[in-house]
């Protein structure tokens, strides 16, 4: 056979070959899609049997009952994305991070830029957790740090090596470590969101420290029954509600809001997605979620969107 012949020969073999390659893997991929789409319902099935046999609505929150008031709001003026959220009583507004070129965000209620405060030495900043007046817990993602800082009218900017710290012996996934903070002030712990891998809820005592002064007495609780529990892909953020001593759980790739009770075990939930909560359309990425002293709930997602949620 000629060699030009014999090179079409062989260019039409390879091209059969990747057709038939083509139409092999074009089924497979709509047998994963399938496959996946049944893991969500059954995920939300599990979830909503659990909420049915163990939810008590004197307790609950109600978090169904929400509606959106601002719904994908753009939070103009800043070059990267945020990621955390947390109220400041004292001050009635909303602390945010961004991580590419880490800053402290200062939010007023109605998602304007208040101000700006410059992060140095923080490494992958991922959440902000009010404390008490002044002092906030910043945790660094990649490095599984905890960073206690402290913030007045006059901060400009903050350096993690002036910080008190705390790293906790755990490995992390690739960029899956610390996600999300909420804090109990009563309780003095502080609830740490591990994002995937396992998803998981740590319990630290003894930071930050109330009293500088003070021995350490650190204890970092975990709490595999309940984790189990979940029925959530991720979590990107906490919340702690003191008024009912219950933990919410934001949840991004699941699309959902989880309440769990003071044991721990789950009693309700709101969805982020089209038609629920009043939501026109889904919430694309949730990064952050926070709660008021009224009751009033407020989320962040990419790209720099604002939600505020509240009980008609």
């Amino acid at each position: 056979m000629p060699p030009a012949q014999l090179a079409r020969v062989t260019s039409m073999r390879r091209s059969t070959r990747s057709l038939l390659l083509l139409i092999a893997l074009v089924p497979l991929a709509g047998l994963f899609m399938l496959a996946n789409e049944r893991y969500r319902y059954v995920e939300r099935v599990l979830f909503d049997w659990q909420v049915f046999w163990q939810s008590d609505s004197l307790e609950a929150i109600g978090l169904d009952q929400y509606r959106a008031v601002t719904e994908g709001q753009v939070i103009n003026g800043l070059e990267d994305d945020v990621s955390g959220l947390s109220f400041d009583p004292d001050r009635k507004s909303l602390f945010t991070v961004t991580n590419q070129n880490p800053e402290l965000v200062e939010l007023s209620l109605d998602g304007r830029v208040l101000r700006r405060i410059a992060l140095v030495g923080f490494g992958d900043a991922e959440a902000v957790e009010y404390i008490s007046p002044g002092v906030y817990v910043i945790s660094d993602e990649r490095q599984l740090r905890l960073i206690q800082i402290h913030v007045d009218d006059s901060t400009k900017s903050l350096n993690a090596a002036d910080a008190e710290q705390l790293t906790l012996g755990l490995t992390a996934s690739g960029n899956k470590g610390y996600e999300g903070l909420a804090y109990d002030s009563r309780g003095k712990r502080l609830f740490v969101a591990r994002e995937r891998d396992p998803v998981q809820i740590i319990e630290v005592r003894g930071f930050p420290r109330v009293n500088a002064d003070a021995p350490g007495n650190l204890q970092v609780i975990t709490d595999g029954k309940r984790d189990g529990k979940l029925s959530v892909r991720d979590l990107s953020s906490l919340q702690f509600d003191e008024v009912s001593g219950h933990l919410l759980a934001l949840s991004d790739e699941s699309k959902r809001i989880l309440e769990l009770d003071t044991t721990g075990r789950p009693i309700g939930s709101g969805s982020l997605k089209e038609g629920d909560m009043g939501l026109s359309k889904s919430v694309p990425q949730a990064e952050g979620m926070a709660m008021d002293d009224e009751g009033t709930l407020y989320l962040v997602s990419e790209p720099n969107l604002f939600y505020v949620f509240r009980k008609p």
